[in-house]
């Protein structure tokens, strides 16, 4: 905790300083503003000017970046008093933040409709005359002035403001770049000029340039454009991008709006109610009102689109103090909104605030759904992914015409559609709103249909549809309606039993088609129908019984395929006979024999989609997937799985969706194509969601697309998803490797965001499971993950536990580059944390590391070996040599950082006594190095560079140029003829140390 995190006494002007830098680096909000109150009152009573203007300075800037923006004129107004009466009281720098400030002032004028524009329109006057005095350009007074133009809708002022403000000269009162580039892209937007704005964000968005609020506001501006572009997956990025850097501050209400309001226009209205849940106190901070304006346009947009999907009456966040449905948010927040917008109108004289607001609030969608891979806890009922088949009249009050309805059943029987089952549906309604009178077969068909429908629930329909087919005079059919329900009762976990009720149905089909009394087709249907049941009957079967059931189950499939591959002109048994390879195929695959299983499989599907019946060969090309992957062939396992999802698109449900684009993702990140891995992983998200399987199938589709996106070092991204993974993910249903892995994923993403504190936490946390588990090497690397991290988290205590932890577990395994590397870490935190105090125990770490790879090495101290390429580690295998070769620079490098390390703990101004011996003690060891590197050859050349030039600086500091000169020669030689950037900042570096010797005489 900081010392100055209470509101204690401060007795001198530096820990008045520090206490500022403290608390300027707390979160945004009241609380960090109240100390700044406390800090002020502190610093009056020091009777320093200069400290009181600090502490002012100090206050407008934490007023400036949080919800009381409003409290930072009375500070302002007291300094420039004071400026005006002592100038002489004001030093350098906070003579420019004086300066600086008047922009914050005419911007925070305008964003408070009480404030008159006669006002804000003299206070402009005043910022032009007092820049002209202080010798600045006039830039940042056309860019306010730009922005009082804007906000009252003067367009031609405000065109002319913004031409002078590009041709001004820069300055040190110019706002910083990318601030700047955020204006200019915002005005180009607005100007219905999306490209541009665009283009003039680039160098933000890209990173070029950057400043405490960029491009965190960029990125949020940005949505919009790049929805109406069409540019979506940019839009998907961006959000998750920049809604992760705006959500912890509070002065960002402006940006955060932006977000809420690309949720309501991109189908994620789900997204825009947990962002309202997140910050609630957005609803009444009353200390910026052009932001509460924004925000409160842009909840009324998302509560009316929640009303037009029908959840008017659903209940959201809302103000504190009571409950509130979506319809009445609406309401509550465009009231709210129009009335702050009136204000400003009436304190601007014009209707342009009013006329922008409704505009905001009314606009349309602009995409219908945009699934971003984070999982929203509140589901929004979505359209189905896909219409039944046209079946029934268009117009409600014409009578169904029955016939044509009955010739429409049939036709998509015969061609075995996925909408079958509901034509016969729509023909047995039209009849009943008839009374018409059916014959048996047709009434057959109904109820056949209606049972296949029903699955398990409809087995006593087949029995009736049976009847019926037997009334009609077609034995054969009821054989079929028998064997259908047969199959249907295997899948209800009975196979045994189901097989008993095939078997007479079987037996008298094969009969009947001998005497001629019935066709391929209904003897094809009792036979598919036993296969279906044997191949079931396998899940079940084990030990030396499962080898017979394979082989009766083989027998019944070849038996279907024998019957119906003579007939595939027939769509209905071509369709048998695809299946029955289907069968053969997974039977090959039980067999263990995964060519011949890819081989069938893959005749299956185009026996289906030659049929003209695609919808069947998705089951085939999803099996064909995995067994192209088992066998190594990535590239015939992604050509099934797209196969598949364009086969299965229009017809499957939301979880056959999801399940085939996650099957693509991972065949493409097997791959290596994390792009379109990435971005199949986010579709089988989205579809898992809609299919009520967030928790099992989803989370694991997030977990797939956080790893992709980690490895296009997408970070911001792939946090997001990831943490919206990790709470969904159980070691019941995904495995803890899962957990494990995702939060080494979020430890790596948060590491490369600079949030190291948080990214140990999850190296932790991973590594606690991982102590578990057999093998300990993960265990290891997470424990030296989280050290590293919690390291540079400023945490030198928990580092060197977590290091020790990972060194003990590095020796347990034998591994000794990761047991001396934890050890190195630890000597330099402790010098980093206790200073000349620790040196003695960083000493005895660092030697401790060098005697581990002499260890490892086998040959002894360094220095006893007269040929270390030749000692005992390094006979054996091309392993067992690499091995040698890696620990020979292991030790290099140890000894390296030793001298190092010595070297550095002397102070700059020690004397010539206290820094001979460090210094001698350094040489010593970083000419181990030197050795160490030298026996690795070539390979080492660069190392051992770098170690001779250490030292020769170090010779120079110890007066003995010559050595120096040799040691930088000899560096020049080493390189001579070689190219490349290492070789060339040598060169230079031995260069300069020559330049030095020679200027001190040495030649």
């Amino acid at each position: 905790m900081s010392r100055f995190s209470e509101f204690t006494e401060i007795t001198s002007f530096d820990e008045l300083r520090h206490a500022m830098a403290e608390n300027y680096d707390e979160p945004e909000g009241p609380a960090r503003n109240a100390r700044a109150e406390h800090l002020l009152v502190q610093a009056e009573k020091l009777t320093i000017p200069l400290a009181v203007i600090e502490a002012l300075g100090h206050q407008l800037k934490v007023y400036n970046y949080s919800s009381e923006k409003d409290k930072m004129f009375v500070p302002f107004a007291r300094l420039l008093r004071m400026w005006d009466e002592r100038p002489e009281d004001f030093d350098e720098y906070e003579t420019h933040s004086l300066h600086w400030v008047f922009k914050w002032m005419s911007a925070g004028m305008l964003n408070q409709p009480h404030i008159p524009l006669a006002s804000i329109e003299k206070w402009l006057g005043e910022m032009e005359r007092r820049y002209r005095l202080a010798g600045h350009s006039e830039r940042a007074v056309r860019s306010a002035e730009f922005s009082v133009a804007a906000h009252v809708g003067d367009l031609e002022r405000a065109e002319r403001a913004y031409g002078a403000w590009l041709a001004a000269d820069r300055d040190s009162m110019a706002d910083c770049h990318a601030c700047e580039l955020h204006g200019q892209g915002w005005w180009q937007a607005l100007r219905n000029d999306d490209d541009r704005a665009l283009e003039l964000w680039a160098p933000v968005l890209e990173g070029e340039y950057t400043c405490a609020h960029e491009p965190h506001t960029v990125l949020a501006a940005s949505l919009l454009p790049l929805l109406r572009l069409g540019r979506l997956d940019e839009a998907r990025a961006h959000h998750l991008r920049g809604f992760r850097l705006v959500r912890a501050m509070e002065s960002m209400r402006g940006a955060y709006a932006d977000h809420v309001e690309f949720c309501a226009l991109s189908g994620n209205e789900a997204r825009g109610l947990e962002l309202l849940a997140e910050r609630s106190a957005y609803f009444t901070d009353d200390g910026d009102p052009r932001s509460k304006l924004d925000f409160t346009a842009v909840v009324a947009l998302l509560m009316d689109r929640l009303v037009e999907r029908g959840l008017g009456d659903q209940t959201v966040p809302g103000p504190a103090g009571r409950a509130w449905t979506a319809r009445e948010l609406a309401a509550h927040t465009r009231g709210e909104a129009l009335s702050l917008a009136a204000r400003f109108d009436e304190r601007n004289g014009t209707p342009y605030v009013s006329a922008r607001t409704e505009e905001r609030m009314d606009q349309r969608p602009l995409v219908e759904r945009l699934p971003l891979g984070v999982r929203a806890r509140r589901q929004m009922p979505v359209p189905s992914p896909r219409p039944q088949a046209p079946v029934e009249p268009a117009a409600p009050d014409t009578p169904p015409d029955l016939p044509a309805l009955l010739a429409e059943a049939r036709r998509l029987a015969e061609t075995v559609h996925p909408d079958a089952v509901e034509a016969w549906a729509a023909v047995a309604r039209a009849a009943d709103a008839e009374d018409a009178v059916l014959d048996p077969y047709d009434r057959a068909e109904i109820i056949d249909h209606q049972a296949i429908g029903l699955g398990p629930e409809g087995l006593d329909l087949f029995v009736r549809a049976a009847e019926l087919y037997e009334e009609a005079g077609d034995q054969g059919e009821a054989l079929a309606a028998h064997a259908r329900r047969a199959s249907v009762h295997a899948f209800t976990g009975q196979p045994n039993a189901a097989l008993a009720l095939i078997s007479e149905p079987y037996e008298k089909i094969l009969a009947l088609f001998a005497e001629g009394g019935t066709g391929v087709r209904q003897t094809a249907s009792v036979l598919v129908g036993r296969a279906r049941i044997l191949m079931h009957r396998l899940d079940e079967a084990q030990g030396e019984g499962a080898a017979d059931a394979m082989a009766v189950a083989e027998e019944a499939v070849r038996e279907l395929l024998a019957l119906t591959e003579p007939h595939t002109a027939d769509v209905r048994l071509a369709s048998r006979a695809a299946e029955a390879l289907g069968m053969l195929g997974e039977l090959a695959a039980r067999g263990g024999d995964a060519e011949t299983a890819a081989e069938l499989l893959a005749r299956s599907a185009a026996a289906y989609v030659a049929a003209g019946l695609p919808w069947f060969a998705v089951e085939q090309e999803a099996r064909l997937t995995r067994a192209a992957r088992h066998l190594g062939d990535l590239e015939g396992a992604e050509r099934a799985a797209r196969a598949a999802l364009e086969h299965g698109a229009p017809y499957l449900e939301p979880i056959g969706h999801a399940q085939l684009h996650l099957q693509l993702a991972e065949v493409l990140g097997e791959a290596g194509q994390f792009e379109p891995a990435a971005e199949h992983a986010l579709e089988a998200a989205h579809w898992a969601d809609e299919a009520g399987e967030a928790r099992t199938l989803g989370a694991w589709a997030r977990h797939q697309l956080g790893g992709f996106l980690l490895r296009q070092e997408r970070c911001a991204e792939a946090a997001e998803v990831l943490e919206s993974a990790l709470p969904d993910l159980a070691a019941e249903a995904h495995g803890d490797g899962a957990i494990v892995q995702t939060r080494w994923w979020l430890g790596d993403c948060l590491t490369e965001l600079g949030e190291h504190r948080e990214a140990a936490e999850h190296w932790l946390q991973a590594a606690e499971i991982a102590r578990h588990w057999p093998e300990q090497r993960d265990h290891a690397m997470l424990a030296h993950l989280a050290a590293e991290a919690l390291g540079h988290a400023g945490l030198p205590a928990e580092a060197e536990q977590a290091y020790a932890r990972a060194g003990d577990l590095w020796r347990d395994l034998g591994n000794g580059h990761g047991l001396v590397r934890a050890l190195r870490a630890r000597a330099w935190l402790v010098v980093r944390e206790r200073g000349e105090e620790g040196l003695d125990r960083a000493r005895a770490l660092m030697a401790e590391a060098v005697a581990e790879c002499e260890t490892v090495l086998g040959a002894g101290p360094i220095g006893d070996s007269d040929d270390l390429n030749g000692s005992a580690g390094s006979a054996g295998s091309d392993d067992d040599r690499e091995a040698h070769q890696q620990m020979l620079a292991e030790l290099g490098q140890t000894c390296r950082q030793f001298g190092e390390l010595v070297a550095r703990s002397v102070a700059e101004d020690a004397d010539a006594d206290v820094r001979r011996p460090a210094f001698e003690e350094a040489l010593g060891h970083l000419a181990r190095a030197i050795d160490a590197y030298g026996a690795l050859g070539e390979a080492g050349l660069d190392a051992r560079t770098g170690a001779e030039l250490a030292v020769g600086w170090l010779e120079a500091d110890l007066q003995r140029p010559g050595d120096a000169v040799v040691r930088a020669r000899g560096v020049l030689a080493a390189y001579e003829g070689v190219s490349g950037d290492t070789a060339q900042a040598r060169r230079a570096e031995a260069g300069r140390m020559l330049e030095l010797m020679e200027a001190r005489g040495e030649n």
